[in-house]
């Protein structure tokens, strides 16, 4: 689906009525905003979040991210 937007005089941009219905838009929903090198990628947050955990799924359940971050920065504090 393609669809060419014009922005308005105050920033704003009107998401085509086929796009909000593809897409289960109404009014009100949130979206997040990112940047993208030189594309625009909107996305609802709660796209956003299950990527993320898809993300974090493929590591092992045992394996804690946090203490490794830690163990990393003490280890550089101590070398300082």
């Amino acid at each position: 689906m393609h669809a060419t937007l014009v922005l308005g005089k105050q920033g704003r941009l009107v998401i085509p009525a086929e796009v909000r219905t593809a897409l289960g838009l109404s009014a009100g929903d949130r979206l997040h905003l990112h940047v993208s090198g030189p594309r625009l990628v909107l996305e609802r947050q709660q796209d956003a979040v299950a990527e993320l955990r898809q993300l974090g799924a493929g590591l092992p359940k045992g394996r804690s991210l946090v203490d490794e971050l830690l163990a990393e920065r003490r280890l550089a504090a101590s070398t300082e």
